[in-house]
């Protein structure tokens, strides 16, 4: 505690601050969103806010105080569009066991040293594509609201392009901002009375399936790893820190595991939203910087522990304001992923094919699209690795 006193510096709180703010802005309408599609009521949200926070804060809070470097956690939002995507083809309790068993996969490969030896087995397009494809509705529902309501949707994209040209690092945060307060101008909406309430977990008893193992568990793994965990890992190493992959890995993976049945549904490395806290901005000593890790968690805990006031707040808005907001906040996760899964020719066509088959939304055996997608896209990319050795 003392070593923490004396390094602690206000620059250093507030980038963990900011880290916490950028990550659960982005895609907090999106818990909510997911939770609804499983048939949560308002106790069951809140106690998904409740296991996030206590989850991811407490994780990034010791594992930056253990290693002394920013460990950003978060929840996964490319994470959250695939529950959005298959949600309707599961119970409540079949997506927790699904939580559950993910988890634990990921602290037990974590832990082993083993799950980037899997991933090199599953082409980066394949998984861009698959992520892309369930995203792709979200995007045009956007759109799709402009019909009903174009000027605060207008509104909202112009506040968006603004300020990802003129504050890229801030837009999201900056456009809900401006959302919230272009609500009561444009919407049929007022700003509700809020106080301070303790949040409450709700226990929801995990059953396991074998479709909500491959169609939901896998997928997500898969989708934690690569639009998380490695991009993650990589931010850390690009700022001169040697992360200690699998205590980092096999940590997280537990904490989800222990609060799953509350309605954790990830706890990963933060991958962009990480950079706040490992810049020197944060300390220009790299030895110190860690406190903004330690900041960061603990936001997300008092987050947690607050969370009946954040779920009271942003269940007021209008359906429309959710929606706008999640499609904004998945426009540069789903163009991103576009570019990397057709950047290689020789993959392009698995790609697509994976892609399409992804945004499809069908489903066979009580599986979803995104892991049948994947299947047919690796059986279409082994096709064509055969046809180019053999030429």
């Amino acid at each position: 505690m003392q070593k923490i006193l004396q390094d602690f510096s206000v620059p250093a709180a507030f980038a963990g601050f900011i880290t916490f703010l950028v990550g659960i802005s982005v895609s907090a309408v999106l818990v909510i969103q997911s939770a609804q599609m499983l048939g949560a009521n308002t106790a069951e949200i809140t106690s998904w806010f409740w296991a996030l926070g206590l989850g991811i804060g407490l994780s990034g809070l010791i594992l930056s105080w253990k290693f002394k470097y920013p460990v950003a956690t978060s929840w996964s939002t490319a994470g959250l569009a695939l529950i959005l995507a298959t949600a309707n083809g599961y119970s409540m309790n079949a997506a927790i066991g699904a939580f559950f068993v993910c988890g634990l996969m990921t602290a037990i490969l974590g832990f082993l040293g083993i799950f980037e030896k899997l991933l090199k087995h599953i082409p980066q397009s394949l998984t861009s594509a698959m992520l892309a494809g369930v995203l792709l509705k979200f995007g045009i529902e956007l759109f799709v609201s402009l019909q009903n309501e174009w000027a605060f949707i207008l509104s909202l994209l112009a506040a968006y392009v603004l300020t990802k040209r003129l504050w890229p690092r801030y837009s999201i945060v900056l456009t809900v901002i401006v959302g919230i307060v272009l609500c009561p101008l444009l919407l049929n909406f007022s700003m509700p009375a809020l106080s301070l309430e303790i949040a409450k977990p709700v226990w929801v008893r995990p059953e396991f399936s074998l479709s909500a193992i491959l169609g939901l568990t896998l997928p997500l793994f898969v989708i934690n790893m690569a639009s998380q965990y490695l991009p993650g890992l990589a931010m850390i190493k690009s700022y001169g820190y040697q992360p200690h992959v699998n205590q980092l890995i096999g940590w997280t993976g537990t904490a989800q595991t222990i609060f799953s049945p509350f309605g954790c549904f990830s706890v990963n490395i933060a991958a962009i939203s990480a950079a706040i806290s490992l810049d020197d901005q944060a300390h220009p000593d790299e030895k110190k910087r860690y406190i903004a890790g330690i900041s960061c968690g603990l936001f997300y805990i008092l987050m947690g522990i607050f969370a009946g006031t954040l779920v009271s707040f942003l269940i007021s808005f209008p359906a429309v304001f959710i929606t706008a907001l999640a499609g904004i906040a998945l426009l540069g996760t789903i163009g991103h992923n576009i570019v990397i899964a057709f950047q290689e020719v020789s993959e392009r066509d698995a790609a697509l094919m994976t892609f399409l088959f992804s945004a499809s939304g069908v489903q066979f055996l009580g599986i979803g699209s995104a892991f049948w997608g994947l299947v047919f896209g690796l059986v279409v990319h082994m096709i064509f690795k055969l046809k180019y050795k053999s030429t």
